[in-house]
């Protein structure tokens, strides 16, 4: 039986994250301040510990529900740029040093806030993270699919009309079940139109045919999450063939009961059938768990060497929408770390 990959090897390894939500990223710390400035206006803690219960949840309607109690929490410009840094100075201290964090803007939008301000607000964040903790940031203007089209013309409309310097890419999230993808067609060929990538979840909490229509539909270049993937192997065959890469968050998937353990998990299915797997958090903080222990978690269930987690890092920084030359950066970076 192979030895474990140390934790230091992996804490060590730079990195590239794809697949990380603004919201889900708060520590307790900050969650349970937020709840305190807000008092008598939310149900959402204000004792960090007590947070742990809270995000215990039962399925993944819980999840979305827990969810947005806390993107309520973070109601103007300086409550997203505090958040924002706060999720760049945690990613630093793991050694990722390229993300795509996936922003909702919607949700914040409808509920009062100005977008020009949103926009100020993480675009501010993003360039004080560059240069405190030398970390490439960039994000993912993520539609709620409970918001329908319109929520989804509405992100469009921000973006479009912004413009913010570190947008590369176009998502779909939330819940899956009774949300249609082919309604938000136009919307996403209005987004590659555009030059926004596009990176819908699908297949977590639904079957293959949603991971199809977002392909077929969507023009999906990466797919988030793709859980269901595994029950269809002429999907798989097609993932591998064009080289679609899935973003694999194994915690997550437990805590939100898609899959029963991690050990019954389909990330060996992906890798067996030639798929491209990156390794995400997903939502740390409300998941109990980081980067480096996905890292941690997954060398375990690919009994895979230090090469293999290394190839893993390239896996992810491959699949970024990041230049040519900051890929190259940083897998030169990943080369010379495996070299020593």
């Amino acid at each position: 039986m192979q030895d474990p990959i140390p934790a230091a090897f992996i804490a060590g390894l730079p990195k590239a994250e794809l697949h990380v939500h603004h919201v889900g990223s708060a520590s307790p710390q900050t969650v349970a301040k937020l709840a305190q400035r807000y008092a008598g206006t939310t149900n959402v803690p204000q004792d960090p510990a007590a947070l742990r219960d809270y995000f215990a949840f039962t399925d993944f309607a819980h999840f979305v529900r827990v969810y947005l109690s806390v993107v309520g929490l973070l109601r103007d410009p300086e409550d997203i740029r505090l958040l924002t840094y706060e999720v760049a100075a945690g990613l630093a201290e793991q050694n990722v040093r390229y993300a795509e964090l996936t922003m909702t803007p919607y949700s914040h939008v409808l509920a009062g806030m100005p977008a020009g301000g949103y926009i100020e607000a993480i675009e501010d964040a993003r360039v004080a993270a560059e240069r405190d903790f030398d970390l490439t940031l960039r994000w993912c203007f993520d539609v709620n699919g409970d918001d329908g089209v319109e929520g989804a013309e509405s992100t469009l409309a921000i973006a479009v009309d912004h413009q913010p310097a570190g947008l590369v890419s176009f998502g779909l999230g939330g819940p899956e079940l009774g949300v249609p993808r082919p309604q938000f067609a136009p919307v996403f060929a209005a987004a590659r139109a555009a030059g926004l990538h596009s990176v819908p979840h699908a297949g977590e909490t639904t079957g293959p045919e949603t991971i199809w229509d977002s392909l077929r539909l969507l023009g999906a270049e990466r797919i988030g999450h793709g859980t269901s993937a595994a029950q269809d192997p002429e999907l798989l065959r097609h993932l591998a063939e064009q080289r679609i890469a899935l973003e694999v968050c194994p915690t997550s998937n437990l805590r939100t009961r898609v899959v029963p353990s991690l050990a019954e998990h389909p990330l060996r299915a992906f890798v067996d059938a030639g798929v491209i797997v990156t390794i995400n958090s997903d939502d740390p903080h409300m998941f109990g768990t980081t980067l480096n222990r996905e890292y941690e978690i997954v060398s375990e269930l690919l009994t895979l060497d230090h090469h293999g987690i290394a190839n893993l890092a390239r896996a992810a920084v491959n699949a970024s929408f990041d230049s040519e030359a900051g890929k190259r950066r940083l897998l030169a970076e990943i080369d010379d770390y495996t070299a020593n």
